[in-house]
C-alpha cells in the first residue's frame, strides 16, 4: 500500500475551519485502542473538527455464546467501552450511530453513556425518540456544525426508538417488486425493486434539518441505509438525500453498504451515498471491503468554500492508512469514484489534492 505524503488534506488556510469526514468506523479487540488511527493521524491533527460514522456501540460484549449479542447476527460483538480511547486520542468531536448494529436498546443506551462520560457529542440514539433524533453540535473557531442521525436498516423490536422507549433514530422504508420490463416477453425476468419512505418520513426529516439550520452554520445529514455490498444506491437512498438537501442540509454523509457509493450534487450540495470503511476490527469484515475514502470541508464565511477528498484503505495489518490518489490502489479507488459518479462531479487535482466540484455549478460560474 503506498501512502500519500503527510500533506494530505492538510490546512491550506488559517481563516478557514477544517471538518474532516470520516466512513464506518468499528474500533474492538485491541489490547492499545489508540493505535487505530495510527496510519491517518496527521490529517487528524490538522482539522478542526473531526466526524465519523461509529458502526457499533461502545457496550460490553456478551461473555455468553449462548446468548450474542445480536441474536439474528451470530457473528457479530459490541466495542467494549474502553475502546472510546481510540476516540479520545483521535480527537474524534462527533459521531453519528444510529445504526442496525447499535441494538438492542439497552446497547444503544450503554453506548451514550460511554460517550457522553467521555465528552464526545452524538447523534442517533438516546432514552426516547426526540433525544434519538436531537443533533450533535461542535463550535470551533466560530464555525458550528450540527449533526443529525438515523437508519432505515433496522431490526423489527427492541431497535427504534419511540416517544416513551430508549433505541436508535430510525427512518422507515419500504420495499415492493414490479414485474421487469420484460416480464411479459421473458418468463423469469428479474423484477424492478422500489423502495419509498413510510408517511410522514420526509416531513419529520425536513422538520429535523429546518430547526438545526436556524442553530448552526453547516447541517450534516448521517444516513444508514442501502444494501450492504452493492456499489449502488437504491431508490429510497435518493428520495431522503434529496430531500434533506432540500430542507437546508449542506451534506449528506452515507454508510452501511461497507463500499463506496456514487457522489452527486443536489441543488449544490453534496451527498456521498457511501463512504465506504475506515476503521474497521470486526473479524467477519478483516479482509473484505477495505477501501474507502475520507474527506475535509473546507469552511469559510460559514459556508463549504471547498470539498476535499483522499482514498484510504486498510492494510494486511488491518490499519487504515490514506493514499496516494495518484498511483497504486489510491489511483485505483479514484478511478472507481469517477466510474460511479460519472458526470455528476469533476475531480481535480489542486494544492496537492483531489478537489471536488459540482460540474453545473462551474459551468454557471463559467457562463457568468
Amino acid at each position: 500500500m503506498t501512502q500519500a505524503n503527510e500533506t494530505g488534506l492538510r490546512r491550506l488556510e488559517n481563516d478557514t475551519v477544517g471538518i474532516l469526514i470520516a466512513g464506518e468506523t468499528n474500533i474492538q479487540d485491541r489490547d492499545d485502542p489508540v493505535s487505530a488511527f495510527a496510519g491517518v493521524r496527521d490529517a487528524l491533527k490538522d482539522a478542526d473538527i473531526r466526524f465519523c460514522h461509529l458502526e457499533g456501540p461502545l457496550c460490553e460484549p456478551s461473555a455468553d455464546p449462548e446468548n450474542p449479542d445480536i441474536p439474528h447476527k451470530l457473528t457479530w460483538r459490541h466495542s467494549d467501552p474502553r475502546m472510546v480511547n481510540a476516540l479520545l486520542d483521535a480527537g474524534i468531536d462527533a459521531v453519528s450511530c444510529a445504526s442496525n448494529v447499535t441494538y438492542p436498546a439497552s446497547a444503544a443506551l450503554r453506548s451514550s453513556q460511554v460517550l457522553r462520560s467521555a465528552g464526545i457529542p452524538f447523534a442517533g440514539v438516546g432514552a426516547n425518540r426526540a433525544e434519538a433524533r436531537a443533533p450533535a453540535i461542535v463550535e470551533r473557531n466560530g464555525v458550528r456544525l450540527g449533526v443529525l442521525s438515523y437508519t432505515s436498516v433496522f431490526w423489527p423490536s427492541r431497535h427504534a426508538a419511540e416517544d416513551d422507549a430508549p433505541g436508535t433514530s430510525v427512518l422507515r422504508a419500504r420495499t415492493a417488486y414490479e414485474p421487469g420490463r420484460r416480464a411479459l416477453e421473458m418468463p423469469g425476468a428479474p423484477p424492478e425493486v422500489r423502495t419509498w419512505l413510510d408517511a410522514g418520513e420526509i416531513d419529520g426529516l425536513q422538520d429535523d434539518v429546518r430547526r438545526l439550520a436556524g442553530q448552526v452554520d453547516i447541517v450534516m445529514a448521517s444516513c444508514h441505509w442501502g444494501v450492504s455490498s452493492s456499489p449502488e444506491p437504491v431508490e429510497y437512498q435518493r428520495i431522503i438525500a434529496r430531500a434533506a438537501i432540500e430542507a437546508g442540509a449542506h451534506v449528506v454523509i452515507g454508510h452501511h453498504p461497507h463500499v463506496i457509493q456514487p457522489i452527486e450534487f443536489h441543488q449544490g450540495r453534496p451527498i456521498f451515498y457511501s463512504l465506504g470503511n475506515f476503521v474497521f476490527d470486526w473479524p467477519k469484515m478483516r479482509d473484505r471491503h477495505k477501501d474507502g475514502m475520507m474527506l475535509r470541508l473546507d469552511i469559510a464565511n460559514g459556508q463549504i468554500a471547498r470539498i476535499r477528498l483522499a482514498p484510504v484503505m486498510r492494510n494486511a495489518g488491518n490499519q487504515v492508512g490514506m493514499l496516494n490518489p495518484d498511483t497504486g490502489d489510491g489511483a485505483r479507488i479514484v478511478a472507481r469514484i469517477r466510474e460511479l459518479s460519472g458526470n455528476a462531479i469533476r475531480l481535480d487535482r489542486g494544492t496537492g489534492d483531489l478537489v471536488l466540484t459540482d460540474p453545473a455549478r462551474a459551468q454557471r460560474a463559467a457562463a457568468e
